[in-house]
């Protein structure tokens, strides 16, 4: 392949890695239901752009099918594929899990297949990228903590905890995330490009970011850059101290804000931190994840299905709260697919990380470029023990690019051809603009405009949408009258959603088709967890003359498996 035919493509694609890394966590628009789907769109239509304008760029992406990094996505693939076909995984929630895992695949790829002189380029529009998010991300947290009344919603996202930020992601562990990215783009590039004065001012404006979003996470994460200072003895000197200085960053930023609260406004950071180190309710998460582990230890309860299995089993001692997802990457995977085929896929992704690590321990020219990808995919990993990043696109398709830049070149017998990367390509910006016109079939649901159909006919219209049809069935599932279509409806989008409000009519549409020992199973777990909503239905109980017609307020006499209630 001649220089011409390779650097072509990469003259093009650094705008599209960086708007593939910059965009998706700087969108605060949003409709409900779904608070994030249109950054996780942008992200999918993104990268399909990146893939598109990188494809003749990357001659090895063959050869890298067999690492094992590739390995693992394949099988992680493979599970809701087999979820919807073997198990009862809706197709909507099949094809969007289906989509994401195949984009982080083709991008893992993409990026392990670049050839050794694009791969510098390609490092360095990523870390533009993640620090003009990170960057961008620093103004709106100043506006949502010192400035509330500036979010307008739509440009810079309101925050709904008050002295905390949350970025326009809306989620505090997701903006202390990102602050690390940005930390370890601001390494990269200041080193790169010679420009050592600016690392300090950079990584404390990230350190005092993260502790207006009061994420205990992102201490953690602030604790691994001092790490990373004091082990890389390959950094320049000043980088090296600005990184040892992080937490003393940490300890300056804490002491303004201190300040600042002792003139009467809101510090998260504090608050949170009475709250102590740990979440009780994580931990009873992880306990009761591990239970059904050992219950289903084969096959694991199906991908996607551990809310319905947690949900619908019996926890006594459950957390309170409603948990669509263990908070532990390997907890979630040995769950959902069980010890095999989780062990598998864990074993595979620990072999990649030990091949990046030893690249990026190797004292050639690639080595920087090496450690500070293996940095942006070890801080995500970090986050992934404490929650589920991952599952979102903005996050995995720039841990999965990271990967690949980390992960040993590719030298392959004869260049492959780029066309698979183009169409991949085309078929992500395809998919994520038809999403967005699929979407708004849910939106008219939720909020419906001045001149919208009858609810029913929007429901039914939402509930034919490919791709968010489930979220059509949740409104159906508590909206329609008892019965059969309404449980139809609840057993599809139990998957994506577990409340009381679902559990209350679940157990009402199995009384009405005479289920009553299911109705007072489903009962009896939405009593577990002692919801105000549930409250208010079970006090129909203290009537001594109606009690014994009410399936709630009978307990069922043994217990129900709950793959038959779905």
């Amino acid at each position: 392949m001649s220089s011409q035919t390779t650097s072509a493509p990469v003259e093009a694609a650094p705008l599209g890695l960086i708007l593939a890394a910059a965009l998706p966590p700087l969108l605060a628009y949003n409709q409900t239901p779904s608070a994030t789907l249109y950054n996780q769109l942008l992200a999918l239509g993104g990268w399909g752009l990146a893939l598109v304008l990188l494809a003749r760029a990357t001659p090895g992406w063959l050869s890298a099918l067999k690492s094992p990094a590739a390995l693992a996505l394949l099988l992680l693939l493979i599970a809701p594929m087999s979820s919807v076909v073997w198990r009862s995984l809706p197709a909507s929630l099949g094809l969007g899990a289906m989509a994401i895992l195949g984009a982080g695949l083709a991008v893992l790829l993409v990026a392990q297949g670049l050839s050794r002189e694009q791969r510098g380029l390609a490092a360095e529009a990523l870390c533009w990228g993640l620090l003009a998010a990170g960057l961008a991300s620093v103004a709106v947290s100043l506006v949502q903590v010192f400035m509330p009344g500036w979010a307008d919603g739509t440009v810079i996202a309101r925050s709904g905890i008050p002295g905390r930020a949350v970025g326009n992601l809306r989620q505090p562990n997701h903006l202390a995330s990102l602050m690390m990215w940005t930390s370890v783009a601001a390494v990269f590039i200041t080193e790169r490009r010679g420009w050592r004065w600016l690392l300090a001012p950079l990584l404390f404006a990230g350190v005092f970011t993260v502790v207006l979003s009061a994420s205990r996470t992102g201490f953690i994460g602030i604790a691994m850059l001092a790490v990373w200072g004091l082990v890389d003895r390959k950094l320049s000197r000043s980088a090296r101290l600005a990184l040892l200085a992080t937490p003393l960053m940490l300890g300056a930023s804490w002491w303004l804000m201190a300040q600042w609260s002792a003139e009467g406004h809101a510090f998260g950071a504090a608050s949170r931190l009475s709250e102590g180190a740990g979440s009780p309710s994580r931990l009873a998460i992880l306990r009761d994840a591990w239970a059904l582990t050992l219950a289903n230890p084969w096959l694991g309860v199906g991908w996607g299905e551990f809310n319905v299995a947690w949900s619908l089993t019996p926890f006594p001692t459950r957390p309170v709260a409603f948990f669509d997802h263990t908070h532990n990457l390997p907890s979630q995977l040995a769950v959902e697919l069980g010890l095999p085929w989780a062990g598998a896929v864990l074993a595979l992704l620990g072999w990649a990380l030990w091949k990046a690590w030893r690249g990026a321990a190797r004292a050639d020219e690639d080595a920087p470029l090496r450690r500070a990808a293996l940095m942006i995919v070890l801080t995500i990993a970090l986050h992934s023990l404490l929650e589920y990043p991952l599952w979102y696109a903005y996050f995995l398709l720039p841990a999965c690019f990271a990967f690949g830049l980390a992960l040993p070149t590719q030298e392959p017998a004869r260049p492959a051809s780029g066309l698979p990367w183009q169409v991949v390509g085309g078929l992500l910006i395809a998919g994520s603009a038809f999403a967005v016109w699929d979407y708004h079939r849910i939106v008219v649901i939720y909020a419906p405009p001045a001149d919208a159909a009858p609810l029913n006919e929007r429901i039914l219209t939402g509930q034919r949408s490919p791709l968010f049809g489930h979220q059509a069935d949740y409104a159906a599932a508590t909206g329609f009258p008892p019965g059969k279509l309404a449980l139809a409806a609840t057993r599809r989008t139990a998957f994506s959603l577990v409340d009381a409000r679902l559990l209350m009519h679940w157990s009402r549409s199995l009384e009405t088709l005479g289920d009553r020992e299911g109705a007072r199973y489903v009962a009896d777990r939405l009593r577990e967890f002692r919801n105000p909503t549930g409250d208010t239905w079970f006090a129909s109980c203290e009537d001594a003359a109606s009690a014994p017609l009410m399936p709630q307020c009978q307990p069922a006499s043994g217990v129900v498996d709950w793959r038959t209630l779905r």
